[in-house]
């Protein structure tokens, strides 16, 4: 029985110290499957608590094998719990039946095969889940939700782009892991973007919570955190730049945009290879619309609006300033 496991047992006894009780909600708050694992062990407990007068065990042999079995794991690390004489019994029966909800949890949890991949190949894709949230997957996308979705609502974002509108579940917070990082929402719609070890999270409606290790806020319509390579702090920032919806509206909204973020989109939606020939063209800003229009229409209102030119040049789109 790992340490872990001891504590837990101990907490739920209510016999940990105050430095014990707080390692234990430290470690319960720090992601959401510790989370999940921690209430498997309150379940079996409290399971085991309403058959105990119905129960009839040979408590002395089941404490046996228990003890056999974890021996080797003591002698390495031992933890003293301090037990109640009336609570002993107790004990034994529930550190049995934990035992195999640990395990059983851990395969839960962990396993790959409790996950459903979603993958988006060259085309947007909208995928609804079981609990009817609705996910909107830009190209290239790369995630899984776990099979029994409608009770356990977690989801792993590998790569790529999602839109989520997700279905209000109180008693089912909505889970999504990136790496280090975690969101956690009941009922709102956020757009999450995982690439080159960069995570960007932009609330729409309602609060989403984001988390890495101890350290979380919470973040609010028209509200947004850029997390880079999983360093730095967690700041809460205002989103003003429309362009991240680009995938699901098919309209490309440039309020002051500068050309550098213009030409990232672009790349991003068009599979293209544009860039600017000197650093003050990045700078430069555009106000306009574009709807479901094509790359060559796209940046010949550019071009026109900010004075400069394209070329090519081996599968380059050169953006340059035009000579006078």
């Amino acid at each position: 029985m790992s340490r872990t496991d001891e504590l837990l047992i101990k907490f739920l006894l209510k016999e940990t110290s105050t430095e014990e009780e707080t390692e234990v909600q430290r470690w319960i708050a720090e992601s959401p499957a510790n989370e999940a694992y921690y209430n498997d062990f309150k379940k079996i407990w409290d399971s085991s608590k309403k058959l105990e007068p119905q129960v009839q065990l040979d408590e002395q042999a089941a404490w046996q094998r228990f003890r056999a079995r974890t021996s080797a794991v003591e002698k390495k690390e031992a933890l003293v719990v301090p037990l109640k004489k009336q609570n002993y019994s107790w004990l034994k029966i529930a550190a049995v039946l934990l035992l195999a909800a640990g395990a059983w949890a851990a395969y839960t949890l962990f396993n790959q095969s409790s996950y459903i991949d979603i993958k988006a190949g060259e085309q947007v894709l909208v995928k609804t889940l079981p609990d009817g949230s609705v996910l909107t997957l830009n190209k290239n996308t790369d995630m899984s939700f776990a099979s029994n979705f409608t009770q356990h609502r977690s989801i792993h974002l590998k790569k790529g782009d999602v839109f989520f509108k997700v279905t209000p579940n109180k008693e089912k917070p909505f889970v999504i892991n990136i790496d280090q990082v975690s969101v956690r929402v009941v009922g709102t719609s956020f757009n999450i973007k995982h690439l080159n070890k960069q995570t960007e999270v932009i609330v729409e409606t309602g609060i989403v919570k984001v988390s890495r290790g101890i350290e979380s806020v919470e973040l609010h319509r028209g509200e947004k955190v850029l997390i880079q390579d999983g360093t730095g702090t967690l700041t809460i920032e205002k989103n003003n730049d429309q362009l991240y919806q680009y995938y699901r509206s098919k309209v490309f909204v440039l309020n002051g945009t500068p050309v550098s973020r213009i030409v990232e989109v672009l790349n991003e939606a068009y599979a293209s290879n544009i860039v600017v020939s000197n650093p003050q063209i990045g700078h430069l800003t555009l106000t306009t619309t574009f709807k479901e229009d094509s790359l060559d229409h796209i940046l010949q209102v550019i071009c026109l609006s900010l004075g400069l030119k394209t070329s090519k040049d081996e599968g380059k789109i050169i953006l340059s300033n035009q000579k006078k």
